[in-house]
Protein backbone atom coordinates (compact mmCIF):
# COMPACT_ATOMS: atom_id res chain seq x y z
CA UNK A 1 0.00 0.00 0.00
CA UNK A 2 3.00 2.44 0.29
CA UNK A 3 2.39 2.97 -3.42
CA UNK A 4 -0.89 4.33 -2.90
CA UNK A 5 -1.66 8.15 -2.90
CA UNK A 6 -3.55 10.47 -2.33
CA UNK A 7 -3.44 13.57 -4.36
CA UNK A 8 -4.90 17.35 -3.24
CA UNK A 9 -4.83 20.15 -4.69
CA UNK A 10 -5.42 23.41 -2.68
CA UNK A 11 -4.99 26.83 -3.82
CA UNK A 12 -1.94 28.64 -2.07
CA UNK A 13 -3.88 31.30 0.09
CA UNK A 14 -5.94 27.86 1.66
CA UNK A 15 -2.49 25.91 2.06
CA UNK A 16 -1.04 29.04 4.04
CA UNK A 17 -4.08 29.66 5.95
CA UNK A 18 -3.75 25.42 6.83
CA UNK A 19 -0.40 25.46 7.61
CA UNK A 20 -1.04 28.50 9.90
CA UNK A 21 -4.07 26.58 12.05
CA UNK A 22 -1.98 23.58 11.97
CA UNK A 23 1.19 25.02 12.91
CA UNK A 24 -0.77 26.84 15.79
CA UNK A 25 -2.35 23.24 16.68
CA UNK A 26 0.95 22.03 16.75
CA UNK A 27 2.35 24.29 19.36
CA UNK A 28 -0.81 24.20 21.54
CA UNK A 29 -0.78 20.30 22.01
CA UNK A 30 3.62 20.74 22.64
CA UNK A 31 2.96 23.26 25.01
CA UNK A 32 -0.16 21.62 26.61
CA UNK A 33 -1.39 22.26 30.17
CA UNK A 34 -4.24 19.44 29.77
CA UNK A 35 -5.03 20.41 33.34
CA UNK A 36 -6.30 23.80 32.38
CA UNK A 37 -7.46 23.88 28.76
CA UNK A 38 -10.35 21.85 27.59
CA UNK A 39 -9.81 21.80 24.62
CA UNK A 40 -6.33 19.83 24.74
CA UNK A 41 -8.42 17.64 27.60
CA UNK A 42 -10.63 16.89 24.28
CA UNK A 43 -7.56 15.24 23.16
CA UNK A 44 -6.55 13.59 25.47
CA UNK A 45 -10.33 11.39 26.49
CA UNK A 46 -11.18 9.69 29.55
CA UNK A 47 -10.62 6.22 29.07
CA UNK A 48 -12.89 5.03 31.94
CA UNK A 49 -15.83 7.71 32.09
CA UNK A 50 -17.21 5.72 34.90
CA UNK A 51 -13.66 6.03 37.16
CA UNK A 52 -12.54 9.20 37.73
CA UNK A 53 -9.26 8.20 39.23
CA UNK A 54 -8.35 5.43 36.76
CA UNK A 55 -9.14 8.06 33.63
CA UNK A 56 -6.71 10.35 35.82
CA UNK A 57 -4.28 7.68 35.80
CA UNK A 58 -4.62 6.22 32.25
CA UNK A 59 -4.27 9.97 30.95
CA UNK A 60 -1.15 9.98 33.22
CA UNK A 61 0.51 7.58 32.11
CA UNK A 62 -0.46 8.04 28.41
CA UNK A 63 -1.48 11.38 27.76
CA UNK A 64 1.78 12.98 26.76
CA UNK A 65 2.50 10.32 23.98
CA UNK A 66 -0.95 11.26 22.78
CA UNK A 67 -0.10 14.65 21.87
CA UNK A 68 3.32 13.88 20.97
CA UNK A 69 1.66 11.83 18.08
CA UNK A 70 -0.96 14.49 17.61
CA UNK A 71 2.51 17.09 17.17
CA UNK A 72 3.94 14.32 14.79
CA UNK A 73 1.43 14.25 12.62
CA UNK A 74 0.68 18.26 12.62
CA UNK A 75 4.83 17.90 11.48
CA UNK A 76 3.91 15.63 8.90
CA UNK A 77 1.04 18.22 7.43
CA UNK A 78 3.73 21.08 7.83
CA UNK A 79 5.77 19.22 5.86
CA UNK A 80 4.02 17.82 2.98
CA UNK A 81 2.68 21.20 2.56
CA UNK A 82 6.36 22.26 1.86
CA UNK A 83 6.54 24.48 5.16
CA UNK A 84 9.79 22.38 6.15
CA UNK A 85 11.90 23.19 2.53
CA UNK A 86 10.23 26.72 1.85
CA UNK A 87 8.27 25.23 -1.01
CA UNK A 88 5.29 27.03 0.36
CA UNK A 89 5.92 30.94 -1.13
CA UNK A 90 3.63 33.40 1.20
CA UNK A 91 5.04 35.83 -1.33
CA UNK A 92 3.91 33.88 -4.31
CA UNK A 93 0.52 33.89 -6.16
CA UNK A 94 -2.86 33.25 -3.94
CA UNK A 95 -4.56 31.95 -6.56
CA UNK A 96 -1.93 29.35 -7.63
CA UNK A 97 -3.04 25.72 -7.13
CA UNK A 98 -0.82 23.69 -4.68
CA UNK A 99 -0.64 19.73 -5.53
CA UNK A 100 0.15 17.80 -2.26
CA UNK A 101 0.65 13.94 -3.06
CA UNK A 102 0.13 12.05 -0.04
CA UNK A 103 1.04 8.14 0.81
CA UNK A 104 -1.14 6.46 2.93
CA UNK A 105 0.22 7.13 6.45
CA UNK A 106 1.00 10.85 5.25
CA UNK A 107 -2.88 11.10 4.56
CA UNK A 108 -3.73 9.04 7.68
CA UNK A 109 -1.50 11.91 9.48
CA UNK A 110 -3.58 14.55 8.27
CA UNK A 111 -6.82 13.10 8.73
CA UNK A 112 -6.09 13.16 12.65
CA UNK A 113 -4.76 16.25 12.47
CA UNK A 114 -7.82 17.86 10.54
CA UNK A 115 -10.41 16.24 13.00
CA UNK A 116 -8.07 17.27 16.29
CA UNK A 117 -7.98 20.89 15.17
CA UNK A 118 -11.95 20.30 14.71
CA UNK A 119 -11.99 18.93 18.00
CA UNK A 120 -10.29 21.64 19.50
CA UNK A 121 -12.29 24.19 17.55
CA UNK A 122 -15.47 22.49 18.37
CA UNK A 123 -14.25 22.86 22.35
CA UNK A 124 -13.70 26.62 21.87
CA UNK A 125 -16.56 27.52 19.80
CA UNK A 126 -18.76 25.62 22.38
CA UNK A 127 -20.19 22.59 19.87
CA UNK A 128 -21.01 19.60 22.04
CA UNK A 129 -23.26 18.41 19.31
CA UNK A 130 -25.23 19.77 15.69
CA UNK A 131 -27.48 21.72 17.53
CA UNK A 132 -24.67 23.98 18.80
CA UNK A 133 -23.16 24.49 15.33
CA UNK A 134 -24.45 27.80 13.38
CA UNK A 135 -23.53 27.44 10.14
CA UNK A 136 -24.54 30.93 9.49
CA UNK A 137 -22.61 32.33 11.83
CA UNK A 138 -18.54 33.48 10.70
CA UNK A 139 -16.73 31.99 13.75
CA UNK A 140 -17.69 28.85 12.62
CA UNK A 141 -16.05 29.24 9.01
CA UNK A 142 -13.02 27.97 9.54
CA UNK A 143 -14.37 24.84 11.49
CA UNK A 144 -16.65 24.36 8.80
CA UNK A 145 -13.84 24.05 6.20
CA UNK A 146 -11.54 22.22 7.92
CA UNK A 147 -14.49 19.84 8.55
CA UNK A 148 -14.77 20.19 3.97
CA UNK A 149 -11.29 19.14 3.47
CA UNK A 150 -11.36 16.58 5.87
CA UNK A 151 -14.54 14.94 3.76
CA UNK A 152 -12.87 15.11 0.99
CA UNK A 153 -9.74 13.63 2.15
CA UNK A 154 -11.75 10.28 3.69
CA UNK A 155 -13.56 9.75 0.65
CA UNK A 156 -10.14 10.45 -1.27
CA UNK A 157 -8.60 7.88 0.61
CA UNK A 158 -11.56 5.42 0.80
CA UNK A 159 -11.73 5.43 -2.68
CA UNK A 160 -7.86 4.84 -3.11
CA UNK A 161 -7.83 2.08 -0.79
CA UNK A 162 -11.07 0.11 -2.36
CA UNK A 163 -9.38 0.33 -5.50
CA UNK A 164 -7.60 -3.14 -6.92
CA UNK A 165 -3.79 -3.05 -7.14
CA UNK A 166 -2.65 -2.26 -10.07
CA UNK A 167 -5.32 0.07 -11.08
Amino acid sequence: MNDRIVVLEVSGLEALHLAGIVGQFRDLVVNADRDDDPAVARLTPDAYPDDEDASREFRRLTGADMLDRRADDAQTVLHTLGMESGELDPTGDPETTITVALGEGEARAWMRTLSAVRLVLATRLGIQDDDDHRPGDARFGIYDWIGYRLDGLVTALDRTLEEPPGH
